[in-house]
């Protein structure tokens, strides 16, 4: 198992940081794909991919002669948006085209599995407010939170399920929590599949779309 050194030294790259941020996204990248979002030779990509899938951040599957890569799971994820958020200060954009997709990606985006950015938060300050998530101590969901995720989301945990049903993720551009674990997942599933929210191109931005606005309006009393 790598050391705490050996793991935080994964992260010291440019380009391995580059390539788990993009993967934030939650979705299957191909060496290639990451190559050209990196700007670097796909000689670099294959070389910088091996050390994080050998060092257990990433988990590749291989198809013909494509070789696909993704985070190794909603633990990694994690790791790199809470990394992400010590970062002292946001990204400056190099250009206009750059600017855009981070003022999209603050407003709402996909953190692995969850939903993030300023959507994000005010979803999970909606939940704790409306008594749905206790934050007591840590997070938890509530007797009522339970009842609220089979009667909106159709969800409930199954018996045994390894995954917290909902625990807190730093988020880095707001520099505070939103909700992770089952909970966060079955939200965002729900509203991708419900198109509460739609993909904006092929980064993590998402937009909230008119019914959207409706259902967490009517759901969790969130203006957006």
């Amino acid at each position: 198992m790598p050391s705490l050194a050996e793991t935080a030294g994964l992260f010291a790259d440019r380009t391995r940081a580059i390539f788990c941020q993009a993967l934030l996204d939650g979705r299957a990248w191909t060496a290639g794909e990451l190559a050209r979002h990196a700007e670097v030779r796909p000689s670099t990509a294959s070389e910088q991919l091996s050390r994080l899938i050998q060092g257990g951040v990433l988990t590749e599957e291989r198809q013909g002669r494509h070789r696909y890569v993704r985070l190794a799971g909603p633990e990694a994820a994690a790791l790199v948006e809470a990394l992400a958020s010590y970062t002292p200060d946001t990204p400056r954009p190099r250009n206009l085209r750059e600017s855009v997709r981070l003022s999209a990606e603050a407003r709402a985006r996909t953190c692995y599995d969850h939903l993030a950015g300023q959507l994000g938060v005010a979803l999970a300050d909606a939940m704790v407010a409306r008594g749905l998530v206790a934050a007591d101590s840590g997070v938890a969901v509530t007797a009522a939170g339970r009842t609220w995720l089979a009667d909106a989301l159709g969800y409930e945990q199954p018996p045994g399920a390894r995954r917290p049903l909902v625990r807190n993720c730093l988020d880095w551009t707001e520099r505070r929590p939103h909700l992770a674990g089952a909970l966060g997942a079955a939200l965002c599933a729900t509203a991708l599949r419900r198109q509460w929210v739609q993909r904006v191109g092929s980064g993590r931005a998402v937009k909230v779309t008119p019914p959207g606005a409706e259902a967490f309006r009517n759901l969790l009393g969130v203006v957006v």
